[in-house]
């Protein structure tokens, strides 16, 4: 039995994310999709990057895919995130890691797009795939989203399903809210974190 690791940020959930699933569901028997958590004490750390919930992204991946996905909230970050570096030094990353297979039995190997995220995965023995990068990225997505709190004629419900276009609207409040803040993160070693939670 093969178990494909997809550790990814999935927020929104884009019609490129679908696309990556349903190719890694004909490679493998399981499919562990991980949108990454951020996370201060019990609370989930959200930002203008990272808009919407754990909760939230998985409902969006169930949407599509049901069952048919093993989702869990075993990639979380716990504060003060600034403690998972230096990599490979860190007791917490390679906690992290552990929690990362949790479950997974037989051989497994881990997809990204990215070529220095699959560097990372390397590192920590996760037998990265790098695919191929998509056009279409959620960042692009979340940029559209938060144009169309002042602009009716952006076209962002073309970059998702259907169903995950209902999720948005139902949460459009977070859009609402985020578009009119600064993107309160820091990028390290390729990677986005929240500036809150870094070095509490």
């Amino acid at each position: 039995m093969t178990t494909i690791l997809y550790l990814a940020h999935l927020n929104p959930l884009t019609n490129a994310h679908i696309e990556i699933i349903k190719q890694l569901k004909e490679e493998a028997e399981i499919v562990k999709v991980m949108p990454v958590i951020f996370k201060l004490g019990e609370k989930e750390v959200t930002s203008k990057s990272f808009p919407f919930n754990f909760e939230v992204r998985k409902k969006m991946i169930e949407s599509v895919f049901g069952d048919s996905v093993w989702i869990t909230d075993d990639y979380t970050f716990n504060a003060p995130f600034k403690k998972y570096l230096p990599p490979l030094l860190s007791l917490k990353s390679w906690k992290l890691r552990k929690k990362i297979l949790t479950g997974v039995k037989g051989s497994y190997f881990s997809y990204t797009g990215d070529k220095a995220e699959g560097y990372m995965l390397k590192l920590y023995r996760l037998k990265p795939r790098v695919g191929e990068r998509r056009s279409l990225s959620a960042a692009s997505v979340k940029e559209k989203l938060y144009d169309a709190v002042s602009d009716e004629n952006s076209d962002w419900k073309s970059d998702v399903p259907e169903s995950v276009g209902k999720i948005i609207v139902e949460n459009w409040d977070v859009i609402e809210k985020y578009s009119k803040l600064e993107d309160k993160t820091r990028r390290v070693l390729g990677m986005k974190f929240p500036i809150e939670g870094w070095s509490e």
